[in-house]
């Protein structure tokens, strides 16, 4: 068991790559509060992870809100009395593109693609310090470095997640926290359910191994980033995208 006894928060872990992650880390003896604003499939996925035998519990949350995130946190202390993993997974899409994007979904990208993980990791970063251990695992993405068509506002938030990573691991480092982040490729997820089959067939063709990301693969780089095999890796950016960015 790679996080045996582990308190493990996890935003957006209602569907996903977060639930996949979630499930992944209770099958590794993860104790889990799982935060969405998912009320329904959150409540649906902590019944499945105490099904595998874990201790687990849903928080509704809108990471956005400085209240909510300080909540989450205090939740975990609360119910396992310390804070070991935080993922920052939440994350949301509201494509367009530059002179079409409207300032509302610039907003709401922003609010919680970047200042969602800074709240949340403002929160959970005050326990990790004074306990003198912790990690904190963000999602990024390969257009953080590259960009993407119509993505303005994602490419935004995920250049600034991995600026945010490098300043926390130098930082926290010292506290005995490490910060690090997941840059995934293109993943099927429920934000490709919408995407027409020849834009996905495009996205394969563009990644050397010819397939999308599960979220399993994302997953399994959260694990080990969180597990003790980890331990001397801070501020990386880990590309899990089947060659994309090379």
């Amino acid at each position: 068991m790679r996080l045996q006894d582990k308190s493990a928060i996890i935003t957006g872990g209602a569907n996903g790559i977060g639930k996949e992650t979630a499930l992944l880390f209770a099958q590794q003896g993860a104790k889990l509060i799982i935060a969405d604003f998912d009320e329904a499939n959150g409540l649906a996925v902590v019944k499945e992870l105490r099904g595998l035998g874990a201790e687990a519990h849903f928080i509704k949350a809108d990471v956005s809100s400085s209240h909510d995130a300080e909540q989450v946190v205090a939740a975990a202390v609360e119910h396992f009395g310390r804070v070991d993993i935080l993922v920052n997974n939440a994350g949301i899409t509201r494509d367009g593109f530059l002179v079409k994007l409207e300032q509302a979904q610039w907003d709401q990208v922003i609010a919680i693609n970047l200042t969602g993980v800074f709240l949340c990791t403002q929160a959970a970063a005050k326990v990790m310090m004074a306990q003198g251990s912790g990690v904190i695992l963000n999602a990024a993405s390969v257009v953080a470095q590259y960009g993407n068509v119509g993505q303005t506002n994602y490419s935004a938030t995920k250049a600034g997640v991995v600026g945010m990573t490098k300043t926390w691991a130098k930082e926290l480092g010292p506290k005995g926290v490490r910060v690090n982040a997941v840059a995934p490729g293109f993943v099927t997820t429920n934000m490709t359910d919408k995407v027409p089959d020849k834009v996905l067939d495009v996205m394969k063709q563009q990644t050397p191994l010819r397939r999308l990301g599960q979220p399993r693969d994302i997953a399994n780089a959260y694990l080990f980033l969180a597990s003790d095999e980890a331990s001397f890796i801070n501020g990386a950016v880990l590309a899990v995208d089947g060659g994309l960015s090379f």
